[in-house]
């Protein structure tokens, strides 16, 4: 039986959305949707419809190509909704992702509330290699298309702008990531996020702060500072 709606929970601005959202999905779904659970800001007070999407996770029993086809054709009315398309995951794909997948799946267990269904992201069993090594990975990832980036820009400091602020965004969850190694296991805002991995490595992050600043300018000078914090962070990842 499905347990109590945490719609409740949700900003009174898009609970009418995600109500629709709700019916829409249990329609094309049907039996094999076993649960549906937001996740991120919309979970965690912290939505601004003008910056995000209300990301989600569609947990099936098995995936339906063929129903995924029928609701995209939703997919423009929902982003105009402030929607994001699903991830979709069945209960044994999430147990076998732990050590391939795990910071994807402590961002989700962090901050997450379930529209109807079993909660499927509650006491996770993660283990701190597997989280240690995929914040080092996604470092490194990040560093190589910080560089590919600015090469893609041509000079066009708006696009190396727009990389800055994408890349900022994405790296929110490493840090995250690294703070769960450290026992900070609880969900943060961002400037949280990013004040406690200061304190931790004695080492201000004056570039990521400025990226994740939708007011702050965003040009070569700030991407040359974010890209010499990002390598910091995997410097201090590696050590850990």
């Amino acid at each position: 039986m499905d347990k109590a709606s945490d719609i409740d929970r949700v900003q009174a601005t898009m609970r009418e959305a995600l109500r629709d959202y709700e019916v829409l999905i249990r329609e094309h779904a049907g039996d094999n949707a076993k649960a549906l659970t937001l996740f991120g800001a919309i979970a965690a007070d912290a939505f601004d419809p003008s910056r995000h999407a209300a990301r989600n996770v569609l947990v099936v029993k098995k995936v339906d190509l063929a129903m995924l086809h029928r609701l995209a054709e939703h997919g423009a009315k929902l982003g105009k909704a402030s929607i994001a398309a699903p991830l979709v995951m069945t209960p044994e794909y999430i147990q076998s992702s732990l050590d391939t997948f795990p910071l994807e799946l402590v961002d989700i267990s962090q901050a997450h509330l379930t529209l109807f269904g079993d909660d499927h992201f509650v006491d996770l069993p993660f283990d701190e290699t597997h989280i240690r090594l995929q914040c080092e990975r996604e470092i490194k990832v990040v560093l190589i298309g910080l560089r590919q980036g600015l090469l893609a820009a041509a000079g066009r400091e708006k696009v190396i702008g727009a990389l800055e602020v994408d890349v900022a965004e994405g790296l929110l969850r490493t840090l995250r990531g690294l703070l769960w190694l450290k026992g900070r296991k609880d969900a943060q805002p961002a400037e949280k996020v990013v004040s406690e991995v200061e304190a931790l490595t004695k080492r201000k992050l004056a570039g990521l702060r400025t990226a994740l600043d939708a007011q702050a300018q965003h040009g070569w000078d700030q991407f040359e500072s974010l890209y010499r914090d990002v390598e910091t962070l995997g410097e201090i990842a590696d050590a850990w």
